[in-house]
């Protein structure tokens, strides 16, 4: 496999230009759940804004987010921002070389503790992210769904074992290109792949079978009512959600469940009349479903037209007026920009 990545494998991806811990760590959490063509935009963004760790340390947590929208996930940015945090104040700006002490930073798990170390320190950390578990479990024939509690135990022992003492880096990065490129969820390129006269899945021609289906389940739907509060300034009332749950510390629209009174906004927001129709009149938006891995978020938006001395608001870092003629640096829930991109002019 090291021969193969040497010919065949990823060499130029940005964060393997000077892969310092600093950016080696912040192309590792971009990538959890999200594949590299949708990162590396995100990527080079972050780090023309933040080329150090004491610069993100520094940062706002509204400008952290306004960057990290549309990667979904926000706990990661918000985690990112935390540890960068720890260790400029506790490690003095450098990265601790103990994959236990990395483990133990907030929202570095085992496999991206271990990426750090073998991608940036050339140190012997074995990983265990999506492309190496389907690599490993086609290669042994493991069957089960590996995050099952035992498969994955098994698969981090054989993780462990096949990682090497030297060349760690290169085979970190081979084993996970190999999974993205060549041993792909579907029609994986076997007769490309380096491993092919050792692999019992393809030796007993059942790739088809691994990695093993996670078990279905249908998700629940959850149904909200965003209220658009526009000014005649062209401005929209956004409120900055709690720090924990869905969109944690980002910008989204007033909601409210449909079954429930109005109480909490009328009382926050003295002065707004609220009116809610399932025809949804005076709003030419139409209701929008925006889905979550445990749940599916089903969101009936209703534009109502204030004037902005109509409402009193009173904490200004909870609530934002913010302008539709220009962005500013906060970040916004996926479904507030559809909202906002889709938003009716204004009649004068």
């Amino acid at each position: 496999m090291l021969k193969w990545y040497e010919s065949q494998g990823r060499h130029n991806l940005p964060w393997q230009i000077n892969p310092s811990p600093y950016r080696v760590w912040v192309s590792e959490i971009m990538l959890q759940q999200t594949q590299v063509t949708t990162v590396i935009p995100y990527y080079e963004r972050f780090m023309n804004r933040f080329p150090t760790i004491s610069g993100l340390a520094k940062a706002d947590i509204d400008q952290v987010l306004h960057l990290w929208a549309g990667l979904g996930y926000y706990a990661r940015a918000r985690n990112l921002h935390k540890t960068a945090q720890i260790i400029t104040i506790e490690y003095r700006k450098q990265f601790p070389n103990s994959v236990d002490i990395l483990e133990s930073l907030p929202g570095i798990g085992r496999s991206t503790a271990g990426a750090i170390a073998a991608l940036s320190m050339n140190k012997q950390a074995a990983i265990l992210d999506g492309n190496v578990k389907r690599v490993l479990t086609r290669f042994y024939a493991i069957k089960g769904w590996p995050d099952e509690t035992n498969t994955k135990k098994r698969l981090w022992e054989l993780a462990e074992k096949e990682t090497p003492k030297k060349n760690v880096a290169s085979y970190t990065q081979g084993i996970m290109d190999l999974g993205a490129t060549v041993c792909t969820r579907s029609k994986p390129g076997c007769i490309k792949c380096p491993l092919i006269n050792d692999c019992s899945a393809f030796l007993s021609k059942t790739i088809e079978k691994f990695p093993g289906k996670k078990p279905k389940k249908s998700l629940p739907i959850k149904s909200v009512v965003m209220y658009i509060f526009r000014n005649e300034l062209s401005e929209v009332l956004l409120e900055k959600r709690p720090p924990n749950g869905i969109w944690g510390s980002l910008y989204s629209f007033p909601e409210v469940v449909p079954t429930q009174n109005n109480d909490r906004i009328k009382k926050e927001l003295p002065g707004v009349k609220l009116q809610f129709s399932e025809k949804n009149h005076g709003s030419d938006l139409k209701p929008l479903t925006h889905n979550f891995s445990h749940f599916r978020l089903s969101i009936r938006p209703q534009v109502i037209e204030i004037m902005r001395n109509e409402c009193d608001i009173s904490d200004s870092s909870r609530w934002l007026w913010y302008p539709l003629n220009h962005s500013l640096e906060v970040g916004l829930a996926a479904p507030v920009k559809k909202l906002l991109y889709h938003l009716p002019q204004k009649n004068n």
